[in-house]
């Protein structure tokens, strides 16, 4: 029933502050500025090749707005929630009911853009955190054309400019539930499940059309028990990584020198600031066909 990663959410306090973040970090300007009064939040949304990013902050009275809130006070800013895309909201909560899962009833939504008036429509489908872990997971069917949400435009060498998201990181002490919940019950493909005991971790990759649901455990001696799962950071996409960190640098992001990746023909650097609360990781991806090594 899930067909794609449709967007991640990040927790943001101050929502100006993230976007010019977001607008040096991605090399891209916002798609959508809007807000939703009855939650009490604002947002900036940035489209990409294969998804969109959602900087939501509270800016009012209302239930999202006073989740976000409690969260700054516990852990501050960082990655709030995974959206997955359906084509059929109530035959998607059908579904999850049928593979044991509990979801909330199917519930609209509207969005309104500030600058063209521009209007979306949506139907969402919450799990409860019990049966995440810990993490917030829904389903979101679109009920306006995806051309209302127009790609974010790059700035700049279009090479140098994040293309889309490689892998959003989800930590947890329990690998086996973990393929319960994303594998059998949420439908992803798993596409790769192995220990490297050389960085003491277990990877499991999940497959949403074109990014990624890396859920990493620790294994051996550094193992702790976690009582919930951890959303943690995020990996973006580039065509270039020399390019992209030298645009970086020159827009005053700290980020570190480029290195090869783990997996044999990658490129990385990691962004140290400013990230709000999101570890962050940008990439050059290995020609397709090339596995990971050993």
């Amino acid at each position: 029933m899930l067909t794609a990663l449709d967007h991640v959410i990040l927790a943001v306090d101050d929502l100006e502050s993230a976007t010019r973040d977001m607008v040096g970090l991605l090399g891209r300007t916002p798609s959508w500025r809007g807000e939703h009064p009855a939650m009490g939040t604002a947002n900036t949304l940035f489209r990409l090749d294969n998804l969109y990013v959602e900087l939501l902050s509270p800016v009012g009275e209302g239930p999202v707005a006073g989740v976000l809130r409690r969260r700054f006070e516990e852990k501050g800013e960082g990655p709030f929630g995974l959206a997955f895309r359906t084509d059929d909201a109530k035959a998607c909560r059908e579904a999850w009911l049928a593979a044991g899962l509990h979801p909330g009833d199917a519930s609209p939504g509207l969005g309104r853009d500030e600058e063209s008036g521009a209007f979306r429509e949506w139907t969402n489908v919450y799990l409860p955190p019990g049966d995440t872990r810990g993490v917030l997971l829904f389903a979101i069917e679109h009920r306006t054309p995806d051309e209302v949400l127009p790609p974010a435009r790059p700035f700049g060498e279009e090479d140098a400019a994040v293309s889309g998201l490689d892998h959003a990181v989800v930590r947890t002490s329990e690998p086996e539930a973990a393929i319960e919940l994303y594998g059998e019950r949420l439908g992803l493909r798993l596409a790769l499940d192995r220990e490297f005991p050389q960085w003491g971790s277990r990877l499991l990759f999940f497959r949403a059309a074109d990014a990624t649901v890396e859920v990493a455990a620790q294994i051996g001696s550094e193992a702790e028990p976690r009582a919930e799962d951890e959303l943690w950071g995020l990996s973006w996409r580039v065509r270039d990584a020399d390019a992209a960190a030298r645009r970086m640098s020159e827009a005053g992001i700290d980020v570190s020198e480029v290195r090869d990746g783990r997996k044999p023909g990658t490129k990385v650097f990691t962004v140290h600031g400013p990230t709000h609360g999101v570890p962050t990781l940008i990439k050059q991806p290995t020609p397709r066909g090339v596995e990971w090594g050993t």
